[in-house]
């Protein structure tokens, strides 16, 4: 069975197992590890990608489920030059410690304020409910989301 999907906005064909998760390609065949295996249940959010612009776990994603969507990764969402306004208010506010959360968080959180332009810091703390991290006690995160907010035309 041969797969067509886009990765990070490159077109790859995938001719494996139809039932080899999409984190697993991603790790071992294509060497994007920015996703994390921590839980493999999908309940930890460190392998979170962007699945046609949703964030989703790739831990529980088989491959055969992917013909013709699109995946963003973290390698995917920003450039090291050039990060997107959730990487650089991690960085501003000091919140990656381990860096196992880090990228799922961020695109769970990207995707979470493009859709709720002003949310309350309730809002923000309720939307970090699938991503947990295990060092930081999440008031950092809140504070840097909360920090960039109100300026969501620099999210894009």
């Amino acid at each position: 069975m041969t797969i067509s999907l886009t990765i990070n906005g490159d077109p790859l064909e995938y001719s494996g197992d139809p039932r080899r998760t999409l984190l697993s390609v991603l790790r071992n065949d294509l060497r994007l590890t920015g996703a994390k295996e921590v839980c493999g249940e999908g309940f930890c959010g460190a392998c979170t990608v962007h699945v046609d612009g949703a964030p989703k776990v790739a831990c529980l994603i088989p491959m055969g489920t992917l013909s013709g969507r699109s995946i963003t990764t973290i390698e995917g969402l920003g450039a090291p030059d050039m990060l997107n306004a959730v990487q650089q208010a991690f960085v501003d506010h000091d919140v990656v410690q381990c860096g196992m959360c880090f990228p799922g968080m961020v695109l769970s959180m990207s995707h979470f304020l493009a859709e709720t332009p002003h949310p309350t810091r309730d809002e923000i703390k309720r939307a970090m409910t699938g991503n947990l991290c295990r060092c930081t006690g999440y008031e950092r995160i809140v504070d840097a989301l909360a920090s960039i907010a109100p300026a969501q035309e620099a999210l894009s």
